[in-house]
């Protein structure tokens, strides 16, 4: 008996629709899960320990700030009088690093 080519193709295309399909479970209802799970631990969401990890490198940050901002009136009177110090170079940049780092941390 000959099977023709119709025939092969339907039946391979009703055992592909009959085979079990796997439902993948979104990122937010997984993300939701876990944080019912940590909830009912009474733990501490990982967002709220890494805001005051961040609290803390922010306030260092804006005290070295201030402080290097404090010794540039200083530097630029040395310059005044003809005395260009070595380090205020490095100390405007690192300002403005720091000024970027602190305002992108406080900017949402």
């Amino acid at each position: 008996m000959k099977t023709s080519p119709t025939l092969i193709i339907i039946l391979l295309a009703a055992s592909a629709s009959l085979a079990p399909q796997t439902r993948t479970i979104p990122p937010g209802l997984r993300e939701a899960q876990k944080a019912d799970e940590r909830a009912q631990q009474n733990e501490v969401p990982p967002q709220m320990q890494r805001q005051r990890l961040n609290m803390v490198k922010l306030r260092h940050d804006a005290n070295e700030l201030a402080s290097l901002a404090q010794s540039i009136p200083q530097d630029v009177n040395q310059t005044a009088k003809g005395i260009l110090p070595g380090d205020l170079n490095a100390k405007l940049k690192k300002i403005e690093k720091l000024a970027k780092q602190l305002r992108s941390q406080l900017t949402p």
